[in-house]
């Protein structure tokens, strides 16, 4: 086996695993625990707000 063909054995490798995370990260499935991630930013906001209302805004 030559290294060209190794090179496109490879390559063919990686395009699969590519297509193989495009359909991962898009299916149906994940988009709920993406949405989730997502927010998790705002969800500090949150409780930061809560700590002001309680009085407890120790650090």
């Amino acid at each position: 086996m030559d290294i060209g063909t190794f090179h496109s054995i490879w390559t063919v490798v990686l395009f699969v695993s590519f297509i193989g995370i495009v359909i991962w990260a898009y299916s149906k499935g994940r988009k709920k625990h993406f949405d989730d991630a997502a927010n998790l930013v705002f969800a500090d906001e949150d409780q930061d707000k809560s700590k002001d209302k309680t009085g407890d805004n120790r650090e």
